[in-house]
Formats: structure tokens, C-alpha cells, sequence
């Protein structure tokens, strides 16, 4: 291969950077969302796992099928895990365009798929519970793209420059020979790194599509992790660029053999001394003065010369202890600067200003304890868009119901409030329903909740479920509980206790699959409300509904039971949030 081809595979290995390669997060959320959760069952199973089950099964090449149109590979009958896996609802999965890459990237983006760590429970003091999400990191990508410019300007620099010397080289010799294989490793090495970045799917450089970029956005999404790969790889043309001036000086050195030799007036011919970058560096006495540096000891033949430490690692050696001097001056004798620790402090500060500040600006401060029904004809046409996007194909586009139940009725599971409905919304239920604190704002879950209960009663929708309410009916409103106090009372909540909830809990609360009831961390409230809310609605992490159980007297017994136990001392390791009571 000659240096142009090299040069060409050098452009072709960065444009693989630019490429933008199959999004597995992207495609399940616009795909499978709908139906399918992460880490848990949802209206659809958890896909986690499920190619290797295929595979074992011997069956994985009907997976592609199964993904793209169950229903054909059901009635083929030429596959038993296909039959086996449409058992799991009446419900048929819907066929999806998709290729065999972007379904094994939506596999690959499941399976790879760990749920965040819990945060250790941090103490506080007169702090209400809150449920608020927390602020997500997102790059500065107004200045990520200046950064990008500057680095794509110093590739092209360097290209011009390898360009140039390779031009000088060919006059010199014929570069075949000389770069052979040391050459091609070097453009392998670039080729590789290319190819790394291609099959990179969370950090590629993505273009806003029309529509999509917000006022003074940039055009191109520039995230964090490629304006690290530029500067590596800026830092690999670099060293091609040496690598190619080192060959250049070597050629022209062994094309002028007597550059070095100097004739004097009375035709002596001398030897030029030249002081190289590396005798400045390493200090290092030239093999005729080595005499003068030689110790007085020998030891059976072997003498030993007294070289100076290289000047470079003195030199920072010095660098060190200026360094050191300055920081401790600054930081902890004069204070004049912030410590790592209080420039923390003050950039959280700062920054949860300016976010309490937006979230007040954009209604983003609502949650269920101050949501109001929203009756303005143009919030309600917002969130029948939001309805018609993210609830029709469970719901149906009038909310009569279909998959999830229907909507126009009086018949309601998880109560009519419009708290409760923004609950609903926002949490997800046990029974199938996803959380949408994720998609949407708080702003739009009051908006959306707002048109489901201003939904018109459909003739012929789905069959009733739950309790049938109207307005007004606070039997079923579960967030107003009264903590009962009373021997009785909480004899009998015993007796619920004991008979449904030690299998989870064990006999004194201490916790066993589910938490630790006795100590004072709690990880969905701690208030009577909370607790009977939990024990009647279940949670989606695998605690049963009791609503259908019990009525409300029993429910705020068990609750206010519970409330009454004791510190336990071994018990399971405390879950959620410490609160005093």
C-alpha cells in the first residue's frame, strides 16, 4: 500500500467516528416501551435474558421473526418457544419493522441493562419527603461543538502536514520500502480505533433532525465521550506525524552523509558538535568525555560512571515542590481559594437554584400533594396529544379500554382524585401499567391526568374493573387515614399481620423479603396515609395489593400496627429514606 492509501485509510477510520452507529436505547424506547419494562414484567415479559433462552432452545433464528411478527410465526407452528411465549397475555404483540442488527441491538441494550444503585440513606432534619426526580447530568454541548471545531481543525492541520512531508519523502525515496510494516500498524492502529467508535451505540454523534433543535441549540449533538475520542485520536495522527518527520530527517540524513562535516580555512576537516534535544533532557556525556565522570572503584573489570540525575526529572522534581508550596498557600493557609470539597458545595448550590428557579417557570413543581384539575380547553387539547402518543394502545384513543382498562366509566381501580389519577401516572401500577415519570414532565402528567378524567362515558368500551365511584365518595380516598391509638385496634391489626404479612416481614417486623418495618428508614413514606396506601395498592416492586381484602377500618388498623412496632435489634439493613417520627 503507498502513502496515499495509508492517508485514505487514516480519512476513512475518522469518518467512522461521524458515523452514526444503531442506538439500542433509542429503538426500545421507541419500539417496545409501550409494553415491555426493564428488569420486570410488565404488559409484555422482561426481555432480559430472552435471546439466550432462544438460543438454548435451539430456536434462535425464529427470534428475528418472533420480533417482527409474532403472530405469523405463532400460526407457522414451527416454533415451541414462540407458542410458549404468546401464552403469556391474550394480547398479541403488535409486528415492528426492524432489522436483524437493530433487533440485536435492542437485545444487546436489555441485556446489558443494571438498575441503579440505591443511594445510602442520608439523615434529615425537618425535611418533607419528597419525590422529586433527581437533576440528571447533561453535557454543555454549545461548548462541546466549539471544541469539536477546534479539533476537527487540528486533524485537518495534521493531515496537511503528513500530506506534506509524505510529498517530500517521495522525492527523496521510494517510501514502500522504507515504512513498510511500521506504517501499516500505525494506520491499523487508527482503523481500530475508528471501528471502536462505530460500534460505540450510547455516545455517537447524532445531527438534530428538522424540528427538533430548540432556539440557539446547536446543530450537531456533540456528547462528551466524543470530544474525548477526537482528542485520542488528534493524539495518534500526532504521533504519526512524528513518526513520518523522523523517517523524513532519517532519509535526508543518510542521502547527505557529510551535512556534519566542517572544513576550516586551512583545510582541517572536523566533526560539527551538535546539542541534541535528548543530550538536553537526559544530561547524558558523550562516550569520548566519559573519563571525566568516571568513579575511582572497579570491581572485577566492571567500573561504574557518576552521571547526573537526567535534568527533565529535576526539573519536575522542582516544578513539585513549587507547586506544593503555592497549594498549600492558597488552599489552606490564606484560604483564598475554594477546596474541591467547598467548590462541590457551592456548584450544588448554585446549580439547584437555577433548577428549583426553571422547574418554577415551567410548572415543574407539581407533584400529588398540589396538583389541581386542570379545566382550560387548550392544557386539555395538550394532554390529549400526550394521551393519544402514550396511552391509546393500551387504552384505546377514546379510553374505552383495551389492553388496560377502560377510562369513561365509573368503575376505578386506583381512585378518580386527580392526585390519585397523577399517581397512577406518573408511579405505574403493579398489574402491567409502565411508570411516565421518565417521559414526561410534571407539567404534562397534570395536563394528561387532567383529559382522563374529563373523558366522555364510550358506549360498548371495555367491561368495568375496580370500584364503582362518583364525586364526592371519599370511602375509597386512601390518602386521608387516621392513626388509631387505641388496644383494641391495634390488637386487631396484629392479627391481620400476622396472618398475611409475616411471610415477608416475619412475626416482628424485622424484614425478611420485604424491608425492615421496625427501623425508621422508609422507602415510600412513613406517614399513616403512606402506609395504608402501600398495604392497600401494593407496590410495583413486588408487594400484593390488600385493598380487595380489607376494608378501610382494617386497613388503617394493620397500618397503624405497623406504625406501633418496635425497633428490632439484627433485622434486615434499613431501605429507603431515615425519618424521624
Amino acid at each position: 500500500m503507498n502513502l496515499k492509501g495509508h492517508i485514505l485509510l487514516i480519512a476513512f477510520s475518522i469518518l467512522a467516528f461521524a458515523s452514526n452507529a444503531q442506538d439500542g436505547e433509542g429503538l426500545f424506547k421507541s419500539k417496545c416501551s409501550m409494553c415491555h419494562m426493564l428488569g420486570k414484567d410488565g404488559t409484555g415479559p422482561d426481555l432480559n435474558g430472552v435471546k439466550q433462552k432462544w438460543e438454548d432452545a435451539g430456536e434462535g433464528d425464529f427470534l428475528y421473526e418472533w420480533m417482527t411478527n409474532s403472530t405469523e410465526l405463532i400460526s407457522s407452528g414451527k416454533s415451541k418457544v414462540a407458542v410458549t411465549s404468546g401464552e403469556y397475555s391474550a394480547i398479541s404483540m403488535p409486528p415492528q419493522t426492524l432489522s436483524n442488527e437493530e433487533v440485536d441491538a435492542i437485545l444487546a441494550y436489555v441485556d446489558a441493562y443494571a438498575p441503579a444503585p440505591k443511594p445510602e440513606p442520608v439523615a434529615t432534619t425537618d425535611v418533607a419527603p419528597t419525590t422529586e426526580k433527581e437533576v440528571v447530568y447533561v453535557a454543555n454541548y454549545n461548548k462541546n461543538i466549539k471544541l469539536f471545531y477546534w479539533l476537527i481543525i487540528a486533524l485537518g492541520v495534521q493531515f496537511m502536514a503528513i500530506l506534506m512531508i509524505s510529498n517530500s519523502l517521495k522525492s527523496l525515496i521510494s517510501m514502500k520500502q522504507k515504512l513498510g510494516d511500521n506504517a501499516k500498524a500505525i494506520i491499523a492502529l487508527v482503523g481500530l480505533f475508528g471501528i471502536m467508535a462505530v460500534n460505540n451505540t450510547s455516545h455517537a454523534l447524532s445531527f438534530m433532525k428538522p424540528g427538533m433543535a430548540e432556539e440557539n441549540a446547536p446543530w450537531l449533538i456533540v456528547e462528551d465521550f466524543d470530544i474525548t475520542a477526537m482528542v485520542i485520536l488528534n493524539v495518534i495522527l500526532l504521533f504519526v506525524l512524528l513518526h513520518f518527520k523522523k523517517t523524513f530527517m532519517d532519509i535526508n540524513a543518510s542521502l547527505r552523509p557529510n551535512s556534519n562535516v566542517v572544513v576550516s580555512k586551512d583545510g582541517k576537516v572536523t566533526k560539527r558538535k551538535e546539542k541534541k534535544l535528548n543530550d538536553i533532557l537526559t544530561g547524558a556525556v558523550d562516550i569520548e568525555e566519559e573519563h571525566t565522570i568516571l568513579m575511582h572503584h572497579e570491581y572485577d573489570g566492571i567500573k561504574e560512571l557518576d552521571n547526573n540525575l537526567p535534568p527533565w526529572w529535576v526539573w519536575m522534581f522542582y516544578m513539585t515542590i513549587i507547586f506544593a508550596v503555592v497549594y498549600l498557600s492558597v488552599y489552606h493557609i490564606f484560604g483564598s481559594a475554594d477546596t474541591q470539597i467547598e467548590e462541590y458545595e457551592h456548584s450544588m448550590a448554585y446549580e439547584n437554584e437555577l433548577v428549583q428557579k426553571y422547574r418554577a417557570e415551567n410548572n415543574m413543581l407539581i407533584d400529588a400533594s398540589n396538583v389541581e384539575l386542570i379545566t382550560d380547553k387548550a392544557e386539555l387539547d395538550k394532554g390529549k396529544v400526550i394521551f393519544e402518543t402514550n396511552c391509546a394502545v393500551c387504552h384505546n384513543p377514546n379510553g374505552e379500554g383495551n389492553i388496560g382498562p377502560n377510562l369513561t366509566d365509573a368503575a376505578w381501580i386506583y381512585g378518580f382524585d386527580i392526585s390519585e389519577v397523577f399517581t397512577t401516572i406518573k408511579d405505574g401500577t403493579t398489574k402491567g401499567m409502565p411508570e411516565h415519570a421518565s417521559k414526561l414532565n410534571p407539567a404534562q402528567l397534570q395536563q394528561v391526568s387532567s383529559f382522563v378524567l374529563n373523558l366522555q362515558e364510550f358506549d360498548g368500551g371495555k367491561a368495568p374493573e375496580g370500584d364503582k365511584m362518583e364525586a364526592g365518595n371519599s370511602s375509597v380516598v386512601t390518602e386521608k387515614a387516621t392513626l388509631l391509638t387505641s388496644e383494641a385496634d391495634l390488637s386487631a391489626g396484629k392479627d391481620i399481620f400476622n396472618v398475611n404479612c409475616v411471610v415477608c416481614h416475619m412475626s416482628n417486623g424485622e424484614g425478611s423479603i420485604g424491608p425492615n418495618l421496625t427501623d425508621k428508614a422508609w422507602v415510600y413514606g412513613f406517614d399513616i396515609s403512606d402506609v395504608l396506601n402501600v398495604i392497600k395498592n401494593g407496590t410495583e416492586k413486588g408487594m400484593p395489593e390488600h385493598g380487595s381484602r380489607f376494608d378501610q377500618t382494617e386497613l388503617e388498623q394493620v397500618s397503624s400496627y405497623v406504625l406501633s412496632l418496635p425497633p428490632f435489634d439484627g433485622g434486615k439493613a434499613p431501605e429507603g429514606d431515615k425519618v424521624e417520627l
